[in-house]
């Protein structure tokens, strides 16, 4: 019987990641640059290559596991698709008002992110449908069809739906959908009832407009990825990796990429989770640094941090209770993660009043840092890290070779000259920037939640993170830092591990003494059997579908709830416990309870399906993978200048593969696709698993 694959991918803003892992255990990983003008190209290369390691032909692909930063890029750069709203009357400025509250209370220099719906595209129905989901004006379809045609003429490519208390009665807006879609087919229409069926205009309007704007672009990559594949001779199906950590089928991602804008990101903690399960590390923070943003997300007790919501915007990026309107608001479900503009590709200047940056701007793959030689002129972290002597002349498995006198002059021109610096200096002054704007995302998954980062191991992963990891460690005094095999295609190996999920979400809008145990099971046995259903289109009817749900709850009057996990099968010894289990969440997130009635607000339901069955050695096998395409040689060292104003150090260098036991700092760990930097007064030691760990000495 001949042997087959899936295949992981992961694209980056500098690195394409694929990793291909077989029925019989053996795995490949392959780095590539990435192509920003046309991504594909990067994946058909990547995955060619590993084929051709692999001995594999496209047909016995059996899955392609995807991540893309294509949504979040679409928003980040404003490249989405020309996105109309129609809403109801009197609420066509709900983008711009939004939640009447700023991200800093003092920050007079805020700006309001600007709506991604221009106001003139912001268009109002003639409907109205009460609170109580009663009709108390019907919809005007001739006024409907008028605003189509004003979209079509405006060369509109998407349309948001987002109706009054539609999510009480979908009726108005399944109409209007219906009569644009009959009349303007080339127009893509969403409807916040499709995406969103839940309270709150503001969050239902935004996260519709949102999927509504990423969804030409997302949808016509997706498409030409999916020819591309079927060209190549891979017809197996394709997934993409959702915000929530599990997988879709790519026709879902192309029709609700509001659920996929932190695709990628996400995988990779859910694969954090998984590794931490298999080690028996159940405290982690996962922390992931590539080309373009390095990211913090917490697992405690071996449960991955989830939230119902995220903004997404520039600078930091991080779902929060507490810090509000800084950016495009998307209430979906997604893994609890702080994200930062800072990369190894992140550009370096001064700023008008002398003060050095780093990022959010980055060099990309094109053209890249000046090391690359491609174009690019202007200083980076890989730059810094080059000169500084924690880079080799050489990148992904030595394909890229780093010009280190460009980086210099790079340095020279725009850092060290304008501020009276020598090179070393201003390159250690930008190593040093970046690990502190770094560590402001792992502060603000742990330290900004109550949470102590001496509690936690830090498992790093990334191309650049296990370059800067030690560094942070010591910033956060986290004792222990974690590198687990390949981290540098850490991504697209946690897609392999992932599920396959849907969700669903109903209204409840209960007191929960109100609440009957008979109507709330009832209400979850119509979810499942939705979802069951979905799932067996989807071509998963026959594998075990596995169901959780949940319902949120908050204090009668509050705006805001908390998830508390919930089993229908025993409704009514659930309902008597669900008042305690929110009341002690309640206290660990806010510090307090009160003594006021508890509501119901919505019912939950995560339906997921394994997405592979034999995936229980896929880390051992990335760890030989990596280690074969290690270079081999004897031992070496290079200078490496450590600490600001020092002397360099002479510094061992030891393939990864040849890495066993224990060795003290400093010394550099090397593989195809990454650079693990152990400074001085650290240990480093071979778990037996394939995971590096280093301590940070106190």
């Amino acid at each position: 019987m001949r042997e087959t694959g899936r295949v992981g991918v992961d694209i980056g803003g500098t690195f394409t990641d694929i990793v291909l892992v077989t029925d019989r255990g053996r795995t490949v990983s392959r780095k590539t640059p990435s192509t920003p003008s046309h991504p594909e190209r990067a994946v058909l290369t990547g995955i060619g290559l590993a084929l051709e390691e692999a001995g594999l032909r496209p047909a016995d692909i059996v899955g392609v596991l995807h991540g893309t930063t294509v949504g979040s890029n679409a928003i980040l750069q404003k490249k989405g698709g020309r996105t109309g709203l129609i809403t109801t009357r009197g609420f066509r400025d709900v983008l711009e008002i939004g939640r009447l509250r700023t991200p800093g209370m003092f920050d007079l220099s805020w700006d309001k992110p600007v709506p991604l719906v221009p106001r003139h595209w912001r268009r109002e129905a003639i409907e109205r449908i009460a609170a109580d989901g009663s009709v108390i004006e019907p919809l005007d379809v001739v006024a409907l069809r008028d605003t189509g045609a004003f979209f079509r003429d405006e060369g509109i490519e998407s349309i948001a739906l987002c109706f009054i208390n539609s999510y009480r009665n979908p009726l108005h807006e399944r109409q209007a959908e219906e009569v644009l879609r009959t009349a303007y087919p080339e127009i893509a229409v969403t409807t916040s009832v499709a995406v969103l069926p839940e309270q709150r205009e503001y969050e239902r309007t935004s996260t519709t407009v949102v999927n509504a704007y990423v969804l030409p672009v997302l949808r016509d990559y997706l498409t030409s990825l999916v020819a591309s594949l079927t060209k190549m001779g891979i017809a197996a199906p394709l997934y993409v990796s959702n915000s929530n950590g599990g997988l879709a089928p790519a026709a879902l991602a192309a029709e609700k990429p509001v659920f996929f804008v932190s695709s990628g990101r996400a995988a990779g903690v859910a694969g954090a989770g998984d590794l931490g399960l298999r080690i028996g590390v159940p405290n982690l923070v996962a922390f992931d640094m590539g080309g373009t943003t390095a990211s913090a997300s917490l697992i405690k007790d071996g449960k991955l941090s989830r939230t119902t919501e995220y903004e997404f915007r520039a600078g930091i990026s991080t779902p929060s209770r507490f810090i509000k309107a800084g950016g495009y608001m998307m209430r979906v479900p997604t893994v609890d993660v702080a994200e930062i503009g800072n990369g190894s590709g992140s550009i370096a200047y001064v700023d008008d009043g002398g003060l050095t940056c780093v990022g959010p701007i980055s060099a990309g793959a094109d053209p890249g840092p000046a090391c690359y030689g491609a174009g690019g002129d202007r200083p980076t972290v890989t730059d810094a890290n080059l000169v500084l002597g924690f880079l080799p002349d050489r990148l992904a498995g030595g394909t890229m070779t780093l010009d280190v006198g460009r980086a210099r002059s790079a340095i020279e021109a725009h850092v060290a000259r304008p501020l009276g610096l020598d090179v070393d200096e201003a390159a250690f002054g930008i190593r040093a920037i970046a690990n502190a704007n770094m560590a402001r995302a792992i502060r603000a998954v742990t330290v900004e939640r109550g949470l102590d980062p001496r509690d936690f191991k830090l498992l790093a992963y990334g191309g650049s993170g296990p370059n800067h990891a030690c560094d942070l460690a010591r910033i956060l005094n986290v004792p222990e830092v974690l590198f687990p095999p390949a981290p540098g295609v850490f991504t697209a190996m946690g897609m392999l591990s992932g599920a396959i999920e849907h969700f669903l979400i109903r209204g409840v809008h209960q007191a929960l003494d109100d609440i009957s145990a008979a109507g709330l099971r009832a209400l979850a046995e119509a979810m499942a059997q939705e979802a069951r259903q979905e799932m067996s289109a989807r071509g998963h009817g026959g594998a075990k579908v596995g169901l959780r749900f949940e319902i949120d709850l908050r204090f009668i009057g509050q705006d805001s709830e908390l998830q508390i996990e919930f089993d229908p099968a025993r409704a009514e010894e659930e309902l008597s416990a669900l008042r305690p289990r929110f009341l002690a969440l309640y206290r660990e997130v806010y510090g307090f309870v009160s003594a006021d009635g508890v509501e119901a607000v919505n019912l939950r339901l995560t339906a997921t399906a394994a997405a592979d069955e034999t995936r229980t050695d896929i880390w051992r096998g990335l760890h030989r993978a990596a280690s074969d395409a290690t270079r081999a040689g004897g031992e070496r060292t290079r200078p490496i200048c450590f600490q600001r104003g020092g002397e360099r150090i002479e510094t061992p260098v030891v393939d990864r593969d040849r890495f066993t036991g224990t060795m003290s700092g400093p010394v550099v760990i090397e593989s195809a696709d990454t650079t693990i930097v152990v400074p001085p007064g650290t240990t480093a030691r071979a778990d037996g698993v394939g995971n590096i760990a280093v301590s940070i000495d106190a």
